[in-house]
């Protein structure tokens, strides 16, 4: 690349969003090059379950499962308190189940409908994910996807700039080698698949004060480059306090103990052995309540039924190799392992009991009803609350084309995933399970077809 080379299509990042946006272009027979900071393409997907949420499928259908587009966007709304643009949301929506058929069938991604439990906020099941419900298996297959079709990809390498006319449509992005060395790429249009700003303390501490001390369990790339990229052409901002944050890191381990564990039965306390919080409201808005605990903590109490069930997930295996699950056969020596005091918490477990019995209603709200009773012997995870990324971004339309402030579309600027506003509201209560994976695959898909259309003329 010592001369400046011209590509049609410039794709910064290669997550999820990323790399469907480019095997969108490569689709359409354009040319497409991706530009990716880090040595492998990984991106916020690799950290994440690898799960898309997609309503109105054949699979559901065949499953005898009730969804459609408008009840998905119906679960955003209620989910966000109406703070979606619902526009969007049902946009997304629509598109979702063509998202999930297209990575299947056109490029052999192994995605199947997941069974079992229903998600928070979610009215049905629309989870689709590769056999280990893993984001590096996600990630694998993308990357391999992209191979086939031709994607030029190029890591190593990180963009710093993106040089445009008065009019703010680019004709050069800029980037640089690990020896410091700057290059130049011309192109037609530029896709912005960068993620959001959640490794950026400064941002975090500015936008989302509440998780300025949380642990940030994400990817380290996610430095607000899209804000600032857009804030320099012009382009609109919106709901930048929005965000996905986990009630269930594992504490020094840095594996999520997914909600899986919660939605069917399991609860969180704090040190104290007492519970503190609807932990089924969801796992979003949970990583506050968890970090508001003396010591950032709690520890969530599950049984051998739930074990059971968390072992389908890579992550919770990860977690028992860690040695981050604690086992005992009955409460008092679960109460001597995690050093919680023993009336307490055997308190705590028999009003989770009368709960769950129906004998007793809780007083956070929860609905315990219809799970099996938990009994020994007893699983138990010290935990934090994380944040894993950033929900706003910049303003797209349908078509994924980056707005100013005035409504107007920038000239060549698209925007997918992390980098783009999500459906998540203006907070962390609004997090859908799946919404990332949703703007990601869906927005970048969106984008890739946009840029190439233009490219093509």
């Amino acid at each position: 690349m010592s001369e400046t080379m011209h590509v049609p299509v410039v794709v910064i990042g290669a997550g999820a969003t990323g790399l469907c946006a480019a095997l969108a272009a490569a689709d359409a027979g354009v040319e497409v090059l991706v530009i990716e900071r880090d040595e492998t393409p990984l991106g916020s997907t690799a950290m994440s379950t690898g799960l898309i949420p997609a309503a109105g499928t054949p699979e559901q259908a065949e499953q005898g499962v009730i969804d459609s587009p408008e009840i998905f966007a119906e679960d955003i709304s209620r989910k966000t308190k109406g703070r979606a643009d619902p526009g969007m949301a049902l946009n997304l929506a629509r598109q979702s189940a063509e998202t999930v058929a297209w990575l299947r069938e056109r490029h052999r991604v192994p995605l199947d409908l997941l069974d079992g439990f229903v998600y928070p906020g979610h009215s049905a099941r629309r989870m689709f994910g590769t056999p280990k419900r893993s984001g590096g298996e996600l990630m694998g297959c993308l990357q391999s996807a992209a191979e086939d079709a031709g994607v030029m990809l190029l890591t190593s390498a990180t963009v710093t700039e993106l040089v445009a006319d008065g009019e703010g449509r680019v004709s050069l992005v800029r980037f640089t080698r690990p020896d410091g060395s700057a290059e130049d790429v011309a192109c037609d249009a530029v896709i912005l698949a960068c993620s959001g700003f959640a490794g950026n303390a400064a941002l975090v501490a500015r936008h989302i004060p509440e998780m300025a001390e949380a642990t940030f369990h994400g990817h380290p790339g996610n430095k607000g480059d899209a804000l600032r990229w857009g804030e320099q052409l012009g382009a609109a901002m919106a709901d930048l306090t929005a965000y996905q944050g986990h009630g269930g890191l594992a504490a020094g381990h840095g594996i999520p103990i997914l909600w899986p564990l919660i939605m069917q039965g399991g609860f969180q306390v704090n040190q104290d052995g007492e519970r503190f919080s609807n932990e089924a409201a969801g796992y979003s808005e949970q990583a506050a309540k968890v970090n508001a605990q003396p010591g950032h903590v709690a520890w969530s109490i599950f049984d051998a039924r739930l074990h059971a069930l968390m072992c389908e997930f890579e992550d919770y295996r990860d977690a028992l190799s860690a040695q981050a699950i604690v086992t005992a056969e009955d409460l008092d020596t679960l109460a001597f392992a995690t050093r919680l005091p023993a009336e307490a918490l055997a308190r705590t477990v028999a009003q989770v009991a009368a709960c769950t019995r129906g004998e007793a209603q809780d007083p956070f709200g929860r609905d315990f009803t219809g799970k099996p009773e938990l009994a020994g012997p007893w699983y138990a995870a010290k935990v934090t609350g994380a944040l894993f990324h950033t929900q706003g971004g910049l303003v797209v339309d349908d078509a994924a084309r980056v707005l100013r402030a005035d409504g107007t579309t920038l000239p060549n600027l698209y925007a997918g995933g992390g980098a783009a506003r999500g459906v998540s509201g203006d907070g962390c209560y609004g997090y859908l399970a799946g919404n990332g994976l949703l703007t990601a695959t869906t927005l970048g898909k969106i984008a890739g077809r946009s840029a190439a259309a233009q490219a093509s003329g």
